[in-house]
């Protein structure tokens, strides 16, 4: 039985103060969520004054990138996966399709990126997802193949009980457009057979697949009510601390 995930994508916003206070507002709401895991990724100048925040509650805690490498020396600018870990993550979100468009990430270094976070003792949420042109013409799972077999090049299926996936369609991140149930569905359903190809059908039954696409508490039930689909990597809507609750609370 996969346990749904949702986990709400802070992206580059709130200060300190502002993080602090929606956390403060979220945790009651949240508080009976036992149907799902509830994760939160908030800035790096943020993460180890939430995780003080989050002690003794249920919602678990996400950096948004990590470092390819573990290992200190002169990377200006990198934050190791196990200075996460020693933050207080339990979580970090890797390949996101920013990072991926405007940050020159590829899938080699999404690779690197989700070895390094295991090593480190983290949960890797793996994001995935098409451009619109490349849905319109066709391509759209011939791109998340290539991306999932890079992402996840090496990797066991002892490594794969640490990772979730996240299926983003990129031209319905912040967009207000998202896709229909049936069409994540069917992404859904492709992902997870091409899990089992690389590394078996027993791994690819019990790995988590999230949807992320302008997620909404009006949209989320109608998600969850497919077969393939276990939770929500949620962006714009996580923000605010009633309508992240909306959606952890679909059911």
């Amino acid at each position: 039985m996969r346990k749904p995930v949702i986990a709400g994508n802070w992206k580059m916003f709130k200060l300190l103060s502002e993080a602090v206070g929606t956390v403060l507002a979220l945790k009651p709401l949240v508080a009976n969520a036992t149907h799902c895991e509830v994760v939160i990724a908030p800035v790096f100048t943020a993460l180890k004054t939430i995780s003080d925040r989050l002690e003794g509650s249920n919602i678990k805690l996400a950096a948004q990138d990590c470092a390819i490498q573990n290992d200190f020396g002169a990377h200006t600018g990198e934050v190791a996966p196990v200075m996460l870990k020693d933050a207080g993550c339990s979580h970090v979100i890797v390949g996101h399709s920013e990072r991926r468009q405007f940050y020159g990430e590829t899938d080699e270094s999404v690779n690197w990126k989700t070895m390094a976070a295991l090593a480190a003792g983290l949960t890797a949420i793996v994001c995935v997802g098409e451009h619109l042109a490349e849905r319109e013409s066709g391509n759209a799972e011939d791109v998340v193949r290539k991306q999932l077999e890079g992402g996840l090049s090496g990797l066991t299926a002892n490594d794969l009980e640490r990772i979730i996936i996240a299926y983003e369609p990129v031209w319905a991140i912040g967009t207000g457009k998202t896709a229909t149930p049936e069409q994540a569905q069917e992404m859904h359903g492709y992902i997870r057979s091409c899990v089992g190809g690389s590394h078996g059908e027993q791994v690819a039954g019990a790995v988590r697949i999230l949807y992320g696409g302008s997620v909404k508490s009006d949209n989320i039930a109608a998600l969850m009510d497919q077969d393939d689909i276990d939770g929500a990597l949620v962006g714009g809507a996580s923000l605010e601390a009633t309508s992240f609750a909306g959606i952890v609370n679909y059911r």
